[in-house]
């Protein structure tokens, strides 16, 4: 009896096991809803973040007001107060201040974060400007102010200490980030607040040739926000579509494939039947 060759190119699966079928609905139902979600989530970011730009650009262009006094500075939060613009009156501690490391459209150099000292005794940290590194010594600036004066500006919140290998470091006298308690600390500035607040520009005065730029130069801050959410919203609602397109051509081709064993099982068992036959006539 000569058994015929296997065809592995037309051999079918069987058919899955309903506990695999179920595991398999559940992982792309759970992918689906998962990718629908943080798509959402991502919209919802987005109009979280307009309407964030909308208020700051309100506030930086509004009226000065009064900066945050003692005791209300435990309320100065971010998402209230960031890029307000104020107004403080004080008189520059210019023996304290501190050189933080900056890059700016005049290229890389330091912030000069100086505390204001207030009527009251406290003190706030603003940063009177960029200076170039040819520019890091007092004396080198010209006459800086003195006495009572006053400084608008726009509020900053106090920034984290960086990370490596740009991490502050108080002892080498090396700033990398505003932070506004590690420098007090480092400075021995007590009851200072919160935030800092970056100087606004002077008036505009008519240019003298060959004149030197006041040093800092104020009024440099940039106000940028990162707002790629509706790309991020995107991908994972593509995400969901390429699980849901999926999920349904997987189900499309198990119906395919159960109704092609549907119609050969008919013919299958005809076969089987005439073989049968045959045995039973040639035994006989």
């Amino acid at each position: 009896m000569r058994v015929a060759p296997r065809d592995d190119a037309t051999t079918e699966r069987g058919p899955r096991s309903v506990v695999l079928r179920v595991v398999l609905a559940f992982c792309a139902l759970l992918l689906f809803a998962g990718f629908v979600a943080l798509g959402t989530w991502q919209v919802e970011r987005r109009a979280w973040k307009l309407d964030l730009i909308e208020r700051v650009e309100l506030r930086v262009h509004a009226p000065a007001v009064d900066a945050p006094r003692f005791p209300a500075w435990a309320r100065v939060n971010a998402a209230d107060d960031e890029y307000r613009h104020v107004r403080l009156v004080g008189t520059f501690q210019h023996d304290r201040e501190t050189l933080v490391q900056a890059t700016t459209e005049r290229g890389s150099g330091f912030w000069v974060l100086t505390p204001l000292r207030q009527a009251d005794g406290r003190s706030v940290l603003v940063n009177r400007g960029f200076v170039p590194p040819e520019r890091r010594e007092r004396g080198s600036r010209g006459a800086e102010p003195v006495g009572e004066v006053i400084v608008t500006g726009l509020l900053r919140m106090s920034e984290p200490s960086g990370v490596f290998p740009r991490k502050n470091d108080p002892t080498a006298d090396r700033w990398y980030a505003r932070d506004v308690s590690a420098i007090a600390a480092a400075r021995g500035v007590a009851d200072v607040a919160p935030y800092f607040v970056d100087a606004g520009a002077a008036p505009a005065v008519a240019p003298n040739a060959g004149a030197e730029p006041a040093w800092p130069v104020a009024g440099l801050t940039v106000i940028a926000f990162h707002n790629s959410h509706l790309v991020y919203a995107v991908t994972w609602y593509g995400l969901a579509l390429m699980v849901a397109f999926a999920a349904g051509y997987a189900v499309r081709e198990e119906r395919r494939a159960a109704r092609q064993r549907a119609q050969r099982r008919p013919g299958e068992n005809a076969s089987s039947a005439r073989g049968d036959d045959t045995d039973a006539a040639n035994h006989s």
